[in-house]
């Protein structure tokens, strides 16, 4: 497939990108930063230059156009609400749309294991904004024709990457950021995952059975 990948320096699309290439996907890193493209394009992506903040309707069309699926791994960082609205939220549906429109159809959303419109995050807590933004994606991602996959890690870690999850925990614990990008390749080669929010934890089951079970 030929898949953009939004956020594509952050630390786990950086893990992503070059499992991606092996599994012989053709990726296009979209960072904001053009110090970051010998980074990228390391890990055997084409890094691609757009402020996914302010592009327009129209590029984002540009952006998505001749690609197969998008893959969402961007995020604000939290600390600024405001920031946090325009990427997690505004950004990433306004990605959505445009995959729609330019029939980029297979989309998969990094979200986290605990989004949901019923977050119960506080509003005076730090964390509301990021809740509310994650849910409010999903939601739309949700209600739109794409074929979508929403990923739900726990708490991440720089732990190596022990390629098994568990996706059956009903409580967040941790998960290593390799074994993310895992599952976003795991994801992609699964059709059986069209369609789902898969929550998970580092575990004991191997990352593409756990995905072929879904089926």
């Amino acid at each position: 497939m030929d898949i953009a990948l939004i956020g594509g320096h952050g630390k786990v699309a950086l893990l992503a990108a070059p499992l991606l290439v092996e599994a012989g996907h053709t990726v296009h890193s979209v960072i904001r930063n053009p110090e970051h493209v010998d980074e990228v394009e390391a890990t055997g992506a084409n890094a691609v230059l757009a402020d996914v903040e302010t592009l327009d309707a129209g590029g984002w069309d540009e952006l998505l156009r001749g690609r197969d699926a998008v893959v969402w791994s961007a995020g604000a960082g939290g600390g600024n609400p405001e920031r946090t609205r325009a990427v997690d939220l505004d950004a990433a549906v306004a990605s959505m749309d445009a995959a729609e429109r330019v029939g980029a159809r297979r989309y998969v959303m990094v979200s986290y294991f605990g989004a949901s419109l019923e977050h119960g995050v506080p509003e005076g807590n730090p964390f509301h904004a990021y809740a509310e933004a994650k849910a409010r994606a999903d939601e739309h991602l949700r209600g739109t024709g794409l074929d979508w996959t929403i990923l739900g890690p726990s708490g991440l870690t720089l732990e190596e990457p022990t390629g098994r999850i568990d996706t059956a925990a009903a409580e967040s614990g941790t998960v290593s950021r390799g074994n993310v990008a895992r599952a976003i390749v795991a994801a992609l080669a699964e059709p059986g995952s069209v369609g789902t929010f898969v929550t998970f934890n580092d575990g004991e089951q191997e990352i593409g059975e756990a995905f072929a079970a879904l089926s």
